[in-house]
C-alpha cells in the first residue's frame, strides 16, 4: 500500500482522497504501481488547480459576463465533486465559493451599472423626445430640420431601454418628427402655390408694362409705372427659376420707356430754357414803356411784345412766375396810366368835381362870414366852434380843388 497527505492506494488498486468528509473513492488503479496510480491523479488535481486559477484571473482582468462565469465555476465544482483528483479539495471548492462569491458581486455591480445606464439613457432619450416636440413646432425649417435628423443619430447611439419603454419613447418621438415633416410639407405647398399665384400676377404686370413702353403720354404712364411697381412689390416672390427672368422684363420695360421719356424732356430742356432767354429780353424791352409818357405809343408797343411773347411757347416751369411777373407789372402801370387818362378826360366826372367844388367854396364862405360876424357881436365860443367846423370844410374843399385840377381845371 502506498500513501500520501491527501490519498492512499490500498491492496486492491483502490484509490482514496482525504477530505473533511473523511475519505473518498477516486478511483481503481490496475495498470501499475500504487506511486504510479497517486502521481495521475495528482495531475489530475494539478490540472483542476491550473483551470481554477485560469477562471479566477478571467473574472478578475476581462469583462467575462457573469453567466459564462458561473457556468465554469460550475463545471468545475462538478469536476472537484466527483473526486478524480488526489490533492486538498476542500481549497480548491473554498477557491470556487469565493470565486462565486466575486462573480455574484461582479453580477450585482454591472447590475447597477446597467440601472445606471439605463436611467442615463432613459433620461437622455426623455430629453431627445422633449427636444423633438419642441421642435416640431418650429417654423425654422432649415435648422429644425437638420437638428432633428441629428437627434436620430443621437438616438441610435444610446442604449435600449425595457421594450415597452423604449417603444413608448420611441413613439413619441417619431410622431414629433412626423408631425415636423407635416407641417413643413404644408408650409412648403403653401409657399409654392403663393410663389405660382406670384408669378401669374407678375406676368400680368410685365405684360402690360411692356405694352406701355412705347407710350408718350408721359404723365399718366409715368404714374401708372408707379402703381405697377407698387403691385410688383405687394404681390411677393415667384418660384426662383421665373423671378430673375419676370424682373428683368419688367424692369427692361421700364427702362425703355423713362429713356425715351428722359430724351424728350431734355430736348424740352433745351428748348424752355432757349425760350426763357427771349421772354426775358421781352420783359427788358416792355419795362422801358415805364413810366407811361405817351399811353398810346406805349400800349400800342405793348401789344406788340405781347403778341411775340405769347408766340415764343413754354418756359422751365420754376422760372415762369418771375418772368411772367415782370410783364404783368408793366402790364398793371399802363392799366393805372389808361384809368388816370380816363378820369382827366370825362366830362362827367368833371362836372361833378366842379359842381362839388362851388358847394365846397360857398359854404367855406359862408361859415368864414358867420365867424367875423360872431366876433364883431363878442361870442368868442359860436366863433371858435365855426371855426373847427371851417377847418373840416376847407380840408374837402383842398381835395376837391385838385381832383379838378386833374382834370386840367
Amino acid at each position: 500500500m502506498s500513501s500520501d497527505p491527501w490519498g492512499r492506494v490500498d491492496e486492491t488498486g483502490t484509490v482514496y482522497v482525504r477530505t473533511a468528509d473523511g475519505e473518498q473513492v477516486v478511483g481503481s488503479w490496475q495498470a501499475g504501481s500504487p506511486e504510479e496510480a497517486l502521481a495521475y491523479f495528482e495531475r489530475k488535481y494539478e490540472g483542476l488547480v491550473v483551470e481554477i486559477g485560469l477562471l479566477e484571473k478571467r473574472v478578475k482582468t476581462t469583462d467575462l459576463s457573469a453567466k459564462d462565469a458561473q457556468t465554469a465555476v460550475d463545471h468545475l465544482r462538478e469536476q472537484v465533486d466527483a473526486h478524480h483528483a488526489v490533492g486538498d479539495l476542500d481549497a480548491l471548492r473554498a477557491r470556487l465559493d469565493k470565486l462565486v462569491e466575486l462573480v455574484d458581486k461582479r453580477r450585482e455591480e454591472r447590475k447597477v451599472q446597467r440601472a445606471k445606464q439605463s436611467d442615463e439613457a432613459r433620461g437622455a432619450k426623455e430629453a431627445l423626445v422633449v427636444e423633438a416636440e419642441e421642435l416640431a413646432r418650429s417654423d425654422q425649417w432649415r435648422v429644425a430640420g437638420e437638428r432633428l435628423r441629428s437627434l436620430v443619430d443621437t438616438w441610435k447611439g444610446l442604449p435600449r431601454l425595457d421594450r415597452k419603454s423604449d417603444d413608448e419613447l420611441w413613439h413619441r418621438f417619431s410622431h414629433a418628427r412626423s408631425a415636423f415633416s407635416k407641417r413643413r410639407k404644408q408650409h412648403f405647398a403653401q409657399l409654392d402655390a403663393q410663389r405660382e399665384e406670384a408669378r401669374k400676377t407678375k406676368e400680368r404686370l410685365v405684360s402690360e408694362a411692356e405694352a406701355l413702353s412705347n407710350s408718350t403720354d408721359w404723365g399718366p404712364t409715368a404714374a401708372r409705372y408707379r402703381d405697377l411697381m407698387s403691385e410688383w412689390k405687394a404681390a411677393g416672390r415667384a418660384q426662383r427659376e421665373h423671378e430673375d427672368d419676370l424682373w428683368n422684363r419688367f424692369r427692361g420695360a421700364q427702362d425703355v420707356f423713362f429713356a425715351a421719356r428722359g430724351s424728350v424732356f431734355a430736348e424740352r430742356d433745351a428748348e424752355q430754357a432757349e425760350n426763357l432767354k427771349l421772354k426775358e429780353e421781352l420783359a427788358e424791352e416792355a419795362e422801358k414803356l415805364v413810366p407811361v409818357s405817351d399811353l398810346k405809343a406805349a400800349r400800342a408797343a405793348f401789344r406788340s411784345v405781347n403778341e411775340r411773347w405769347e408766340a415764343i411757347g413754354h418756359v422751365p416751369r420754376d422760372a415762369r412766375p418771375k418772368v411772367e411777373g415782370r410783364m404783368h407789372a408793366v402790364e398793371r402801370a399802363l392799366q393805372e396810366a389808361e384809368e388816370t387818362e380816363w378820369r382827366r378826360t370825362n366830362p362827367e366826372a368833371r362836372a361833378r368835381a366842379e359842381g362839388l367844388t362851388g358847394q365846397l367854396q360857398a359854404a367855406v364862405d359862408k361859415l368864414r362870414a358867420q365867424i367875423d360876424q360872431a366876433r364883431a357881436q363878442g361870442n368868442n365860443a359860436k366863433a371858435d366852434k365855426l371855426e373847427r367846423e371851417l377847418e373840416g370844410r376847407q380840408a374837402l374843399l383842398d381835395q376837391a380843388l385838385k381832383g379838378l385840377h386833374e382834370f386840367g381845371g
